[in-house]
């Protein structure tokens, strides 16, 4: 059975993608490198140094650095969440439900320690969590499962006994290498992206977080969790 759930942050705890794109958007033509939306959805869930190695292995640049780049796009997309980063609704009921199964919560998120700083303690989320964990300590990020294995490891709990809440495909994938249960919550644009498939359950949003998209569950259905 579940004994632990793991948040993602980016588009689930907050709606930051969309300010991760604009940054993305603004930092990258200034090494001549000119990225969409349909770009940026694309790399959503990787770690942003691993986002700037994409664009720089496609088209290298000679200056600045590739974390000077990396550094000034967390920097904007913080500045970003400062001014008008609005919390996800459903967020605190969905806690508090997962606290009436009284199951250990935790964060396990690609961004670096500095914005999920700035997220948590600017919606006062900071006591929801047992574990706050940045893929920033991983030699991997998403969709590597590193992120979440050490999160269930200083959680105690085995992986195969953890649910985690997903919004993008690389965050999905890292949840099932994990051999964890994963409910995935895309945003609108790519809910019908077949790759979500791998999910164990596909919800709306956050306030759908419940008791029947709980019992729905394969873990919950048969005892066991499926590999």
């Amino acid at each position: 059975m579940i004994e632990a759930v793991i948040f993602d942050m980016d588009g689930i705890l907050i709606d930051s993608e969309p300010i991760w794109h604009a940054a993305e958007m603004a930092i990258f033509p200034e090494v001549g490198i000119h990225v969409t939306k349909e770009d940026c959805l694309g790399t959503q869930g990787l770690r942003v140094d691993e986002v700037v190695d994409y664009w720089y292995r496609r088209h290298p640049w000679p200056t600045p650095s590739k974390t000077v780049i990396a550094d000034r796009i967390v920097e904007t997309v913080i500045a970003g969440v400062k001014t008008h980063g609005k919390p996800i609704e459903g967020i605190n009921p969905a806690i508090d439900f997962f606290r009436t199964l009284n199951l250990k919560i935790a964060l396990a998120s690609s961004s670096a320690y500095a914005l999920i700083d700035t997220v948590i303690d600017r919606f006062d989320l900071r006591s929801a969590f047992e574990i706050v964990y940045s893929a920033q300590e991983e030699p991997l990020g998403k969709p590597h499962p590193g992120v979440y294995l050490t999160t269930a490891r200083r959680l105690g709990v085995a992986p195969d006994r953890c649910l985690a809440i997903e919004d993008s495909i690389n965050g999905v994938i890292a949840a099932k290498a994990a051999r964890m249960q994963c409910i995935a919550i895309p945003e609108a644009t790519a809910r019908f992206d077949r790759r979500y498939g791998v999910a164990d359950s596909i919800a709306d949003s956050l306030s759908q977080i419940g008791p029947a998209i709980w019992t729905a569950l394969p873990a919950n259905i048969t005892g066991k969790i499926r590999s």
